[in-house]
């Protein structure tokens, strides 16, 4: 595997051929790469709405009205479209059920360990909640790791993708009732596979990136 030759190959793909499906083979990846995103203290604060049919394509299409028709075709036309949701908040009742899901995954040598990581876990999370005020948004930072997590990893399944944050957001949790549920959707990415009209293609539209001795310091 080539990094570099995936980074220039991905783009933000514009049009989808409606006509090509993800295997059920490559979506079982798909899944992987979602659910083992790292994120911070491993509080995994996320869920995925994964839409493959028409119908469920349809309903995410409710937040692609008015202001953002101009993403409608990109969530009806891919294979399938994942809506990103990030937990409004991290109770004491989510943090012993990760608790419990490591111990039961053999996370922890010993009681000692597991008390030491649920500690931490809590201090870190009471430190966004009381100290920076930025719970929720601490926990949306996750959420997007998990996204970049994805690009890359489809790309490297020859997926193409596109994030969006062109939706009203907050249609999509009226429809999904994310906000009942203890969640808020952030973002949006189609999946699926280019179509040789798409113009941002990098044949077409050539990647630009500012030159590395600007962004990267070798200390």
């Amino acid at each position: 595997m080539n990094i570099t030759e995936i980074l220039n190959w991905r783009y933000s793909t514009k049009e989808f051929d409606s006509t090509k499906k993800i295997s059920n083979e490559d979506f079982k990846q798909v899944k992987s790469l979602l659910r083992m995103s790292p994120s911070s203290t491993n509080i995994q604060p996320w869920h995925f709405i994964i839409a493959s049919t028409n119908e469920g394509k349809e309903r995410i299409t409710k937040g692609t009205q008015g202001f953002y028709q101009f993403n409608e075709a990109k969530v009806k036309d891919a294979s399938h479209v994942i809506v990103f949701c990030a937990r409004t908040d991290a109770d004491q009742n989510y943090m012993l059920h990760l608790l419990d899901q490591e111990e039961k995954d053999g996370r922890y040598p010993n009681e000692e360990i597991k008390q030491m990581v649920f500690g931490a876990r809590n201090i870190f999370a009471n430190m966004h909640r009381y100290d920076y005020k930025d719970l929720q948004h601490w926990m949306e930072k996750q959420v997007y790791m998990n996204m970049g997590n994805l690009l890359l990893g489809v790309a490297a399944l020859g997926i193409d993708a596109l994030p969006m944050e062109g939706l009203d957001m907050k249609q999509i949790d009226e429809e999904f009732g994310l906000r009942e549920k203890g969640f808020t959707a952030v973002g949006v990415v189609s999946l699926g596979y280019r179509k040789e009209t798409d113009f941002n293609t990098p044949d077409k539209t050539p990647k630009s990136r500012l030159p590395e001795e600007e962004v990267i310091t070798l200390v």
